[in-house]
């Protein structure tokens, strides 16, 4: 009757071990779980947030500067005052002020073009800032003076904007 009642605290024992085991185990895995899925949805929040307030005011302001730039045939001071100037100042404020929405690998890229609109500003306001501006000035391109604007470093935040937008919008 002892081996019996031995036995079964033995398999008392090793049952309550195995739940007590499991448990942990069980919450171990729960804990993961839940912050793997705070972490997803934290990075989705990241970039639903990067793509509203960043990335697509961005791309809007890059594609109405660039299309300012087509429309472009003569002396036009309200094109580079108005849509020019207020988009570069637009595109460089965005990066500055939403700097914490710039993904990591686009921050090298956010400097050139911050740097290159910053000698345009200079420029402009030196050139343009009185009440009556000179209009025998030509359009302001800073280009010329070792600052061209940075083509392929506005291609990578347009191409970062589609694939976020693509990422968190189109079903698939």
């Amino acid at each position: 009757m002892a081996d019996n009642t031995s036995i079964g605290q033995l398999v008392a024992s090793t049952v309550i071990s195995a739940g007590v085991v499991s448990a942990v185990i069980g919450l171990i895995f729960k804990g993961f779980v839940t912050r793997v899925e705070t972490e997803v949805k934290s990075k989705r929040t990241w970039k639903e947030v990067s793509v509203a307030e960043l990335l697509g005011p961005l791309y809007m302001q890059f594609d109405r500067t660039k299309r300012a730039f087509g429309r472009w045939h003569d002396q036009n001071l309200f094109l580079e005052a108005k849509v020019v100037r207020v988009g570069n100042e637009t595109i460089r404020d965005l990066l500055l002020t939403k700097g914490h929405l710039i993904p990591p690998e686009l921050l090298e890229d956010a400097g050139k073009l911050i740097e290159h609109y910053d000698v345009w500003i200079e420029k402009f306001e030196t050139k343009r800032s009185s009440e009556r501006p000179d209009l025998e000035t030509k359009f302001i391109f800073t280009g010329v003076d070792g600052f061209p604007f940075p083509h392929e470093s506005e291609e990578k935040f347009r191409r970062t904007f589609n694939e976020y937008w693509k990422e968190l919008y189109e079903k698939g």
